[in-house]
């Protein structure tokens, strides 16, 4: 038995081995040199000028104080703004995509129709969407003013991509519309995994359907549901063109990655963006590290 094993470990790791290659070239090169350009002064306008400065990007000080990116007070706004975005976007999702899920795993008339309806805004383009949205939140165009003004909700258009108080909701609102079909469907999909018979009896002895769900649905569908906080939380972590294209660089919800592109682009200071850059990988590496031990905690002490 423990030849055979072995056996399996290295043909899997024979078969795996041109997927790792790949990645490494694709992913591992262009991580280390954006590692490398955050320990230098390299700037857009001449990379081959560039001088080694070690981590005088990250932390420094000199005559005038501490300087670098962890004492930047823009950089930690844009980590709040990203933790803040996606904590809210992806519970909201994880909510509303549960509950689609559970509506369209019953049976009724044009089921199929609405199954492929509420695909419509995941399949559009996110800076579409946001264009779409950006109109449709407009305060002297915008068709959710208007809609608000008729019904007396409000008494005066609100710039709500453009005021510090309404900015964020904005992007949020608009993050949940495009992909709550996407937990959607990875929840439609858990759903019509389980076994029919266990529900079948709860039925039989008269069981409350919402005990029914709290008891057996839930922690049943709950791995394929940590798959999906997982994925959505990976992107939410990324997030950079819902906020670009609705608030473009406005510090109030200016985003890592945002952040990362200010500098590199606008600034054309490589090194500076660069170690901004590296700070938003080792923030989602240590936040997705963190999520798959708590995950796997609670799954080892799950009875079944």
């Amino acid at each position: 038995m423990a030849g055979l094993s072995r056996r399996k470990a290295r043909a899997a790791w024979i078969f795996l081995a041109p997927m790792l290659i790949t990645l490494a070239a694709i992913a591992g090169w262009p991580l280390l040199r954006t590692f490398w350009f955050s320990l230098t002064d390299a700037s857009m306008a001449d990379l081959s000028a560039w001088k080694f400065i070690g981590f005088d990007n990250y932390l420094m000080k000199d005559q005038y104080g501490w300087g670098g990116l962890l004492v930047d007070p823009d950089w930690w706004r844009a980590v709040y703004n990203t933790l803040v975005f996606t904590i809210l976007s992806v519970t909201l999702e994880t909510i509303f995509g549960l509950l689609v899920a559970l509506v369209l795993h019953q049976r009724f008339f044009g089921r199929s129709f609405i199954r492929a309806a509420i695909l419509v805004p995941w399949a559009i383009p996110t800076i579409v969407s946001a264009k779409i949205w950006a109109w449709m939140l407009h305060d002297q165009f915008g068709i959710l003013n208007s809609m608000m003004l008729s019904l007396g909700l409000i008494t005066q258009p609100i710039a709500w991509a453009a005021s510090p108080d309404t900015a964020l909701a904005a992007i949020v609102l608009v993050d949940v519309w495009k992909t709550t079909p996407f937990m959607a469907l990875l929840c439609l999909a858990a759903l019509q995994m389980l076994p029919t018979d266990c529900y079948e009896a709860a039925r039989l002895d008269g069981i409350p359907a919402w005990r029914l769900f709290f008891k057996v649905t839930l922690p049943l569908i709950r791995p394929a549901l940590m798959v999906a906080v997982i994925f959505r939380a990976l992107d939410a972590l990324r997030v950079f063109d819902v906020i670009y294209v609705l608030t473009s660089n406005t510090r109030d919800t200016m985003s890592m990655s945002v952040f990362a592109r200010q500098h590199l682009v606008e600034f054309q200071s490589v090194g500076y963006g660069s170690a901004a850059s590296t700070a938003l990988f080792m923030v989602i590496a240590l936040l997705t590290a963190l999520y798959l031990t708590l995950g796997r905690v609670k799954l080892a002490a799950d009875p079944n």
